[in-house]
């Protein structure tokens, strides 16, 4: 279908209510397009003290699964979008689908097609070989029904318009124009008298109240054929807002390649869920300058005026950066009942309420390196490991026989520490690495492996005041013997 897209500016357009839908197929989790179409949805609604409505279109029997409707919902609620109404869920509307064909039938506006399958495939084949669009060419919109042999099966066909142009005054995309004459006169039930999606699409958006249709810009194609059935029933038009879709790094159409995952992938991983809403905001909506936008700024702010015309840029990289901010603002307590599950399954035991608490102490030291939930759950299980310490393989690699020297005269030097405090410890290895003539890191290194098991963890100083004295001298002594 040929567009023609004018340059008119449009603003938000406003209404005694407004009612916004999120309307997903369950054939899989929610991706990332479908999270951030839910947002704007959302937002829009709650900006404007309207209402926020959800629609399971599970119309696809063979595909649609209760897994599916459930990590969907599972994804929403994470990220903290909540509805006004219960879902509706398409599949249980077939009968008020059938109805309104058959009303558009009854009124001349609709009329039944007995062409076969072998007639239609004949058809296209034609077109194709002619070179022309493949689209229905109307051979039963002025034919008698009598024609037709007595029981032959029939769909039911919208008679659409066939002079002139369609525009729409879309809220993101401005004006857009399609020649009716591309606009064929689509199927509104099958000859099974299943309602066809563009029927019950349509039908579910009038009986909900829907005044404002956002969604992915794959849809235009869609709105004109939809706006044709409007009009039949004389209902009352939405605004469309069509938001261009999200694409990779490379400019291509977002796929699992690029890292664009289900939501809850991205939950499992460890990014927060207001990093995730607030990167999901930004991707194609804007607010002057502001990257660190709340959910109450966002609500607030948004309006579809701020949505951008061209396709946005999914990072996963910036994300992860993001998040990593979102870490370090969190409230230590917040972070602390995020990350304990995750520390349990990696010591494979429960946390008592004084390693809770620790916990809790050493969260600001912890959390100021993570970028992710999983980095900091790893971070913290050092706290907890009982003695003598298991060594991963590259701090195995570190702790050779020159690096166990090392450990005992820093062990010997720390023993005799009275003040056990960052600037105390840091100088006390400080003084031992210029007396071997070596920078901080070689002794810091081996120190780490052998307080921590691992070649990683937040400063070393600041792991030798979390563990405190006796702990750190014991861990420090296992590797040296």
């Amino acid at each position: 279908m040929d567009y023609h897209r004018g340059t008119t500016s449009v603003n938000d357009i406003s209404s005694d209510q407004v009612v916004t839908r999120f309307a997903p197929s369950p054939t899989g989790f929610l991706h990332i397009g479908g999270a951030r179409t839910a947002m704007f949805n959302w937002l829009y609604a709650r900006h404007h003290g309207g209402k926020a409505l959800l629609r399971i279109e599970d119309t696809d029997k063979a595909r649609s699964t209760q897994e599916a409707i459930d990590a969907i919902m599972e994804g929403l609620d994470w990220l903290g979008l909540d509805w006004d109404e219960e879902p509706v869920f398409q599949s249980q509307r077939a009968e008020r689908h059938a109805e309104v064909a058959q009303e558009l039938l009854a009124s001349g506006k609709a009329y039944k097609c007995f062409a076969t399958p072998d007639e239609l495939a004949a058809m296209r084949e034609q077109q194709r070989a002619e070179k022309k669009p493949m689209r229905y060419d109307g051979r039963w919109r002025d034919r008698d029904p009598a024609e037709a042999s007595e029981g032959a099966p029939y769909a039911i066909r919208l008679k659409t318009e066939q002079r002139g142009k369609t525009t729409i005054t879309d809220a993101v995309q401005g004006e857009v124009s399609v020649q009716n004459s591309e606009i064929d006169d689509f199927i509104l039930l099958r000859s099974d008298g299943t309602p066809t999606y563009m029927l019950a699409v349509v039908v579910d958006d009038h009986d909900m109240g829907v005044t404002h249709l956002i969604r992915g810009d794959d849809h235009l194609n869609n709105a004109f054929r939809q706006l044709e059935l409007v009009r039949a029933m004389d209902w009352k038009e939405p605004v469309y807002a069509h938001i261009p879709l999200i694409h990779g790094n490379d400019g291509a159409k977002l796929s699992k390649r690029h890292g664009a995952l289900g939501v809850e992938a991205y939950r499992d991983m460890g990014i927060m869920a207001d990093a995730m809403f607030n990167y999901l905001l930004r991707l194609g909506w804007g607010h002057g300058d502001d990257e660190i936008i709340s959910r109450d700024q966002a609500t607030e702010w948004f309006e579809l005026s701020g949505v951008g015309k061209s396709p946005s840029r999914f990072d996963a990289k910036k994300l992860q950066n993001l998040n990593g901010q979102y870490i370090r603002e969190a409230a230590n307590t917040e972070l602390v009942s995020l990350i304990t599950p995750g520390i349990e399954r990696l010591l494979d035991g429960k946390l008592t309420l004084a390693n809770i608490d620790l916990l809790a102490q050493a969260m600001p030291v912890l959390k100021s390196r993570a970028k992710n939930l999983l980095e900091l759950a790893e971070s913290s299980v050092f706290l907890y490991k009982n003695r003598p310490l298991g060594l991963d393989e590259k701090a195995q690699t570190l702790l050779d026989a020159d690096a166990r020297h090392l450990l005992e005269s820093i062990h010997a030097a720390l023993a005799k520490l009275e003040d056990w405090t960052i600037e105390a410890t840091e100088d006390c290895v400080k003084a031992i690495a210029e007396a071997a003539e070596l920078g901080l890191g070689k002794l810091a290194q081996p120190m780490r492996a052998a307080l921590t098991g691992s070649t990683s963890s937040p400063g070393i100083f600041d792991v030798l005041i979390l563990l405190g004295k006796e702990e750190s001298l014991a861990r420090l002594e296992d590797q040296i013997k």
